[in-house]
């Protein structure tokens, strides 16, 4: 009964369940998603760099090259939609969930995580060892912002539709068994976080905590009915990990501050793997107590 909710997602994958269409969608995914950023990258990149005079497209450490990164994540979600119009004869916003439904429970829980970031940025004392490095001037991260907020907000979107959305009731529709879809697109999504030439020997427990990040969202998701919540809890995640404070070895060219440790400093960043594993439990729970689920 926990996971009834999920129901309202499956209505529509069940209809063509067939498991060689999943498999050749996620291939049609992949390959618009690529097509699409070349053409973009072809006819938008250029102007980048004469505005910009040089981007980072491939570490993301200067604004403008972290901006076409995360803009390039909308390809994704148009890739995801062509294919479920084509293989599955079903929208995007069937995928989403109902359009009232995601809003709601979307807002619900960003309200709490709000809350809950304020509680833990004004409870001292904290310490990292040395102190954070400022990345962004002030001025120019708050100019940057509105846009930065639309960059990651569909960023998050298309990672929860691909992972959370299609893969998921993908798999559901196929599977009853919640260890098939739960486990299945969340070790996708931990592999998709394989980075070891920045991470070093914390690759794999970079791996293992998203792992576990997706399995979570792809709980709160089945118990919510809609893509909505688990979009919320990473966005709120992402906001503060790309756009406040980021780490220094990449992804940071939109961040107003850099911790003062690299992915690859083994002593200085399994600590904090620990306090991040405690963080993402207690969003989970709150974003679950904000949708009453």
């Amino acid at each position: 009964m926990r996971y009834h909710p999920h129901e309202i997602l499956l209505q529509d994958a069940r209809k063509m369940p067939e498991l060689w269409r999943l498999a050749v969608g996620v291939v049609l995914v992949i390959v618009t998603w690529f097509a699409l950023g070349l053409l973009s990258d072809l006819l938008v990149l250029p102007a980048v760099l004469a505005l910009t005079g040089d981007a980072d497209l491939f570490g993301g450490n200067d604004a403008a090259g972290m901006a076409v990164l995360l803009g390039n994540f909308l390809y994704a979600i148009i890739a995801v939609g062509l294919v479920l119009q084509m293989l599955h004869g079903r929208s995007l916003g069937s995928l989403v969930g109902p359009r009232d439904r995601v809003l709601r429970q979307w807002w619900q829980v960003v309200r709490i995580l709000l809350v809950l970031v304020c509680v833990v940025v004004v409870l001292p004392p904290y310490d990292m060892g040395e102190p954070v490095v400022a990345q962004l001037p002030f001025g120019r991260w708050l100019l940057w912002l509105p846009l930065s907020l639309v960059l990651v907000l569909i960023q998050v979107s298309a990672e929860e539709i691909l992972f959370r959305g299609y893969l998921q009731q993908g798999l559901a529709a196929r599977f009853r068994s919640p260890l098939v879809w739960l486990l299945l697109p969340s070790l996708l999504f931990g592999m998709g976080h394989y980075m070891p030439q920045e991470a070093g020997d914390n690759a794999w427990l970079i791996v293992a905590s998203a792992t576990l990040y997706g399995m979570l969202m792809a709980d709160l998701t089945a118990r919510a009915g809609s893509l909505g919540p688990a979009i919320a809890v990473h966005f709120i995640n992402n906001v503060w990990s790309l756009l406040v404070v980021a780490s220094p070895s990449s992804l940071n060219g939109l961040a107003l501050y850099l911790h003062p440790f690299a992915m690859d400093d083994v002593a200085a960043l399994r600590p904090w793997l620990l306090v991040d594993l405690m963080v993402l439990l207690v969003t989970w729970l709150a974003a679950r107590v904000a949708i009453r689920a």
